[in-house]
């Protein structure tokens, strides 16, 4: 491999990052700056990717967990061939770009997910490395390895002091993923000091200890950095791979390089002069020479022919083991990021009647039926299968002896568990379901955000959903919890009221594929809406909380008098306050917000129509959303201050939930 064109290459990234950021007074410099060798090595060598079908199955991964220094990404991928131009490169955080601030999934080709907040990334390629293990282990043969990919993620000091990042490794460690490489760009200065004043432990030390090989190189000695990812790569001994690489930030920039200041975009004023010690024009920006081009240009037809060779062995493969072949076509078609996943409700039998059930228990058999027929489908947990009920029976517990197994047991690390089913879900292979009590989801709500804006189709599994829990105390009720979810934008939060409507909520999540879904599920039993409402259907209540909202109890006169808008266990409540109020009232058990306000104007008039004003909502928790829904003549019976230590039902009961309340009140309008 020709060393000098590489080095003329890492240069020549270096000059289109400072361009694109002194052009737009915006940009982080530093790391595109100081790991321009590492992009070289990857980019112009050892990635196996195919920049004309960026997609490419069995392609690496490359995650740039340090986010903020996007043009290195930008940069890489416009040098070696994928679809980035030039003034892609121009373009840069600019509106409508493919160049945004901070690489966003599916904005631009060879970008594998959305980073931006510190430490995620890694996570991210914790998950990336486990779908390919799990693939390779599902779907290769003797005769035919279709999964063999690496993944690859650079982080800087601040994903490494991310708490984020020591839970994902321990992840990482605990299941010998030696497919996962971490570069970790050790430059020894954060945006505001010196590494030093806020971190002084031996990073290489602690990754070892948690089952990781460490090497500690020259980040900008291109000769180390191709050798060590060389090593990184071809060893297989049950170790994921930390590569410490030393660097100076901002490498090239006077008085600028190894300083805080060459974090942001201060010292791209300083684009002449940079250029000169790097060897480029100092009269001219965004210059790649024609030896590059035809280097890259060369690698490209090579990665194009590994490619096609790939796709020979993977259709041979599709010939020998077409059972195999039906899985893996099941499994990407559950998880592609398009239109509506063919998930039916007769996957899930209808609940006997009389049934009275926790939601969390006919929940998860509502996931274990359809787990039956959708093979991608896997669950994750915090240490609470037995909690969140959420284990796949029979389907095995993927481990270090095992990559097989559908359930993955993350211990007690609920915001590296959130962000790792983020990186399995942009691999776009396999779904997840990942669980823990509702009131600790915060702990995962950066990782969820994420999940929403990048539009991942992960199921959360909230169990314990309100103040109900009882004896644990306001530590453990989550009274302001779901309105918190139910304002972060493209995340569905469903609370079913009773068994069907729990299989319906699966049913929503597995169908969704523009976004993440929130299951909120009880721990106590509830009683099935039919021991109010006999008439009252299973597949009504499946549709109705497809629709988000429902008419659980229509009134028995020509239009109703009163509307009792419950979720979740309420919903009982409102019923059973009904049937004493008259023949007058409705009841709408409403267990998506987010599905209800999709609904078109017509739907929404036919289940709350707006001539009728008296109107109760009711819910276990923080009242303010619930306004929208009940205008202002309305009322809302809700829980806006923390609970107590008590049993369950005399917390619900002296927090007015209960139906003598639902009755005071409507009387009261």
């Amino acid at each position: 491999m020709n060393t000098d064109i590489l080095l003329k290459a890492a240069n020549e990234a270096r000059g289109l990052a400072i361009d694109a950021i002194f052009d737009k007074a915006s940009g982080h410099m530093g790391l595109p700056l100081g790991c321009a060798e590492i992009g070289a090595a990857l980019y112009g060598e050892l990635l196996r990717v195919n920049p004309s079908e960026p997609r490419w199955l069995n392609r690496d991964r490359f995650v740039l967990s340090g986010g903020h220094g996007s043009m290195f990404l930008y940069a890489w991928l416009h040098l070696s061939g994928f679809a980035v131009t030039l003034d892609d490169v121009k373009a840069f955080r600019s509106k409508g770009s493919i160049t945004p601030g901070h690489p966003e999934f599916k904005s631009c080709p060879g970008v594998e997910c959305t980073t931006g907040p510190l430490g995620q990334g890694i996570a991210n390629a914790v998950g990336f490395a486990i779908s390919a293990k799990h693939a390779a282990a599902r779907f290769n043969t003797p005769e035919h390895e279709i999964f063999s990919q690496n993944v690859y993620c650079l982080a800087g000091d601040g994903c490494i002091e991310e708490g984020i990042s020591r839970e994902a490794a321990a992840i990482a460690g605990t299941l010998k993923l030696d497919n996962l490489v971490l570069i970790y760009d050790a430059n020894g200065i954060t945006l505001d000091a010196p590494i030093e004043v806020s971190q002084i432990d031996d990073v290489a030390a602690a990754f070892t200890a948690q089952g990781w090989d460490a090497f500690t190189i020259d980040g900008n000695d291109l000769a180390q950095v191709r050798e060590t990812l060389r090593i990184a790569r071809l060893e297989k001994n049950g170790r994921p791979k930390l590569i410490v690489a030393k660097t100076v930030i901002a490498k090239g920039v006077p008085g600028i390089e190894g300083t805080t200041k060459g974090h942001g975009e201060g010292g791209a004023k300083l684009w002449s002069e940079a250029h000169a010690n790097w060897g480029l024009p100092t009269d001219k920006q965004y210059f790649v020479s024609d030896e590059v081009r035809a280097y890259m240009a060369g690698l490209k037809a090579e990665r194009e022919a590994a490619c096609a060779e790939w796709h020979a062995v993977y259709d041979a493969w599709r010939a020998a083991n077409p059972e195999k072949a039906a899985e893996l076509d099941a499994c990407c078609e559950l998880s592609v990021h398009s239109q509506e996943a063919p998930v039916s409700s007769a996957e899930i039998p209808v609940f006997p009647a009389g049934t009275k059930a926790a939601t969390r228990v006919s929940g998860a058999d509502a996931e274990n039926a359809l787990a039956q027929h959708c093979p991608g489908l896997l669950s994750f947990s915090a240490d609470l299968f037995s909690s969140n009920k959420n284990y796949l029976k029979g389907m095995g517990d993927f481990s270090a002896t095992d990559y097989t197994g559908r359930n993955f047991w993350c211990g007690i690390r609920e915001h590296a568990m959130a962000a790792i089913a983020n990186g399995v879900a942009y691999d776009g292979i396999f779904r997840v379901s990942c669980g823990t009590f509702c009131v600790f989801v915060d702990y995962m709500r950066a990782a969820i955000r994420v999940a929403a804006l990048s539009h991942l189709p992960v199921t959360y599994v909230l169990t314990h959903d309100s103040v109900a829990v009882g004896e644990d105390g306001p530590t453990h009720q989550p009274v302001e919890t779901v309105s918190g979810l139910r304002i972060i934008p493209n995340l569905d939060v469903i609370r079913p009221a009773d068994e069907e409507e729990a299989a319906g909520a699966w049913i929503c999540a597995l169908r969704r594929r523009q976004g993440p879904t929130a299951l909120i599920l009880t721990r106590q039993n509830v009683p099935s809406l039919t021991a109010s409402c006999p008439e009252l259907s299973a597949e009504t209540r499946r549709q109705g909380t497809r629709k988000g909202a429902y008419i659980a109890l229509k009134e028995k006169t020509a239009t109703p008098r009163l509307i009792i808008i419950a979720t979740g266990s309420e919903v009982y409540l409102a019923l059973e306050a009904a049937k004493q109020l008259g023949d007058d009232v409705r009841v709408v058990s409403m267990p998506s917000m987010f599905r209800f306000n999709l609904q078109d104007a017509a739907y929404k008039e036919e289940v709350l129509p707006a001539a009728c004003k008296r109107r109760i909502a009711i819910e276990a928790g923080k009242t303010d959303l619930w306004y929208r829904y009940v205008g202002e003549e309305g009322r809302i019976i809700g829980i806006d201050d923390f609970g107590f230590s008590a049993p369950g039902p005399q917390v619900l009961s002296e927090l007015g939930m209960n139906v003598e309340n639902i009755i005071s009140v409507a009387k009261g309008l």
